[in-house]
This record gives C-alpha cells, structure tokens and sequence, in this order.
C-alpha cells in the first residue's frame, strides 16, 4: 500500500467518522427551546456540542490527509471536489448530500422525544463500542481524538438508557410510540455492521475498526436495554443503506440546505 492510497483510505475513513457525528450532532441541535423541558433542553444541546467537536477534530484531520489523497483520485470519482484548501468548515459547509459519508440512521428526521431517544440509544452505543477500539489505533492523532470522544459518548448512552427505559416501561402512551420509534430505526442499524472492503488496509494496519467486529458486542449493550424497556426487538428482513457510498435519503438534503445556508450565502466570511 502506497503512502498516498493509504493517505486516501484515511481521508474516506475520517469523512465517515466525523459526518456520523456533524449530521448526529446538527439533528439533536434541532430540539433545542423544543425538548419536553428545559433540562433535557440543555442535555441535548450538549450532547449536540460534544458531536459537533468530535466532528470539528475528525474533518480538520481529514481536510489535512487530503493533501496527499487527492492526487490518487485523479482518475475516480472524488468525495469532494475543491479548488481551494480545505478545513472543516470548508468540509462542512460546502459539500452537497451525495459527497457525505454518513449513515442514514443518523440524518432521518427526529420525530417525536421517542424516536429521537431510541435513535440516540442505538447511535451511542455504536460510537462508544467504536471509538473505545479507535483510541488504541495505531494512528495516534485517531486514538487522541477517540480518547476524548469514548468518555462523551458514554454520557450519550447512559442518557439514551435512561430516557429509553422511562419510555418504554412507563405509560401505554409512551411505550406504543418508544416502539413504533424502535419499529422504523432498527433497519437502518444494519448498516452500521456493512463491510467495508476500503477499509481493509486500514484495519489490517490497525488505524480503523471493522465494522462488523462491533455488532456483537453492541446487541449486548442495546438488547438488554431493550428488554428492561419491556421493547421488542423488530423482525425484519429490510435493511437500507447506502450511506457510507454516498446514498442518502430525502432528508439529509433538507438538513444540509438549513445548516449549509449561512455559510454558503457568506464564503469566506468570519467574525
């Protein structure tokens, strides 16, 4: 593997991994002044803020690996396509859906308290399980960035395990809509478990985590939550996807059209 192919195998890699937390952490943004009470108001504006910077360091890393990745994908579709330098905002801000590498668990819309709950519930279980491997990658800036990002995202969890379990073990009226919310995400849990044959060369050199080594030990962090929220795991054969390969839904336009807006309307401006 040449330093600039694995170069760009990085900048892919740290694309996916900080657009899982910006789109994570622009949604949860959204319930801001609209939470079911000023507490959670506050709770979840925080755990935006901690996705927000876990994204800021992953796409300021990825803007930095582009250096050298660019140039091998002269003759390939590229992620991104950019005359100038780029640094996050640049990577935030200026790319339109198909060129995001996020999964589309993490864009589909809030709905109601339930859904955005069981959806943070299944996230954060990922990300901790995922950046818990990553903070021993043998590419130090990653195993930095997740040394910080693991403790964060633990608070996530115990969050969403206490508001799941609430909801779910509470009233009928909670517990039909925690369902039905647990119903329409799960499918798109599959897709946190695809493999990924462009990350071979990164797992092998132990830079990245394979992504279906962490399904097992995430059934035994969510199902039990699950269970004790007297929920029923969904039986279903459909698993959309995509996201990793720029496939998205419907929504992730309509998020990136609000939160790209300003920036796009004001290149190049700063405070």
């Amino acid at each position: 593997m040449t330093a600039t192919t694995q170069a760009t195998g990085l900048f892919d890699y740290l694309l996916a991994l900080g657009d899982d937390a910006l789109v994570t952490g622009q949604r949860l943004g959204e319930w801001y002044a609209s939470a079911p009470g000023m507490e959670e108001d506050i709770a979840l504006a925080n755990i935006a803020l901690d996705q927000v910077g876990a994204a800021r360091l992953l796409l300021s890393y990825a803007a930095e690996a582009s250096a050298t990745a660019m140039p091998a994908r002269a003759d390939g579709p590229l992620p991104f396509v950019h005359d100038g330098p780029l640094d996050e905002d640049v990577l935030a801000y200026l790319r339109d859906d198909r060129q995001y590498r996020n999964v589309q668990l993490a864009e589909l819309p809030n709905g109601d308290f339930a859904h955005t709950i069981v959806r943070l519930l299944l996230l954060s279980a990922y990300q901790k399980l995922r950046y818990d491997t990553l903070a021993g990658s043998a590419d130090a800036r990653i195993a930095g960035i997740a040394g910080k990002a693991r403790k964060e995202s633990a608070y996530h969890l115990d969050h969403a395990t206490v508001w799941t379990v609430r909801l779910g073990d509470g009233t009928d009226e909670s517990h039909a809509r925690t369902q039905a919310a647990l119903d329409a995400l799960w499918p798109y849990t599959t897709e946190l478990f695809a493999p990924d044959p462009q990350l071979a060369d990164l797992t092998e050199a132990g830079v990245a985590v394979d992504p279906p080594s962490l399904r097992e030990s995430w059934t035994a962090v969510v199902e039990p939550v699950l269970a004790e929220a007297t929920l029923t795991v969904p039986d279903t054969a459909w698993t959309p996807g995509g996201g990793r390969r720029g496939m998205h839904t419907e929504h992730l336009s309509f998020l990136l059209a609000e939160m790209q807006s300003l920036y796009r309307a004001h290149p190049g401006a700063s405070w």
